[in-house]
């Protein structure tokens, strides 16, 4: 019997997907794509689970990119119609949810596998990681919102440089170029970014959720309108128990218990 293509664990407020093809360095298909996309739609409707971790199976990747077999059977047409289709809904669905996601890199983030870490919010890498835009190499180029997410996360002529070429980078120099927050031993990954989550589940769920809002939706605005937006926003929040929870906790010196409301 096969095992599934994508786990899933919920613990301590944090929600856990690992993608789970390590014979095939957990490259993409659509079945995947579609198992993925339904996990993570039912850690989203789970009210218990206020942060969503990412990681691949094994030790040599994260998502080594799509299943290159399973492309090369496309024409252009289909491939438009279906599993392009796919991976940026599911894509675009991880990068607007009003949960926070972290990426845990374990291996190898290539091609879509960078695509998909350029659509989480923060990106704890192993430092066996290594991090490239490898579809020029196969007479490609990134086509499940690479081309457009990573020239609005990182210099320009640096995301040129990575697309045209098609080189890989290591976990650090991703640091460096800031696609990344930073570089933890591989023994030590999972551990990290579980203390990240925990620490951001600890959190009011409904002001993360309004946060979250107002940064996708102000980045999209002029400065004038995206600053009117955060200040409706802020205002918003000061309408929450959390909120007041929060103020009350800091000035009676105890610990704030959140509850999203």
């Amino acid at each position: 019997m096969n095992e599934p293509s994508i786990l899933v664990d919920v613990r301590n407020h944090v929600g856990v997907i690992t993608i789970n093809r390590p014979k095939l360095h957990n490259a993409l298909d659509t079945p995947t794509l579609l198992a993925l996309e339904q996990a993570f739609a039912t850690l989203e409707a789970d009210d218990d689970c206020r942060v969503i971790v990412f990681t691949g199976a094994g030790e040599k990747s994260f998502v080594a990119g799509g299943d290159l077999g399973d492309l090369n059977s496309r024409q252009g047409l289909a491939h438009y119609q279906e599993f392009a289709e796919d991976i940026h809904r599911v894509f675009r669905r991880l990068e607007t949810s009003d949960k926070p996601t972290i990426a845990a890199v374990n291996g190898w983030a290539l091609g879509g596998g960078t695509e998909l870490l350029l659509a989480l919010d923060v990106r704890i890498l192993a430092d066996t990681a290594a991090i490239a835009l490898t579809e020029i190499n196969l007479g490609l180029f990134p086509g499940a919102g690479g081309t457009q997410r990573i020239i609005r996360q990182i210099s320009p002529c640096i995301a040129k440089e990575l697309m045209f070429t098609g080189g890989r980078i290591s976990a650090s120099e991703a640091v460096r170029i800031g696609l990344a927050n930073r570089v933890v031993p591989r023994d030590q990954l999972m551990n990290e970014a579980m203390a990240l989550a925990e620490q951001i589940a600890a959190k009011s769920p409904l002001v993360l959720k309004l946060l979250k809002r107002t940064l996708r939706d102000g980045a999209d605005m002029p400065l004038a309108n995206a600053l009117a937006h955060e200040q409706a926003m802020i205002g918003l929040v000061l309408d929450t128990r959390d909120a007041h929870e929060g103020i009350g906790a800091f000035l009676e010196k105890r610990a704030a218990t959140f509850m999203g409301r």
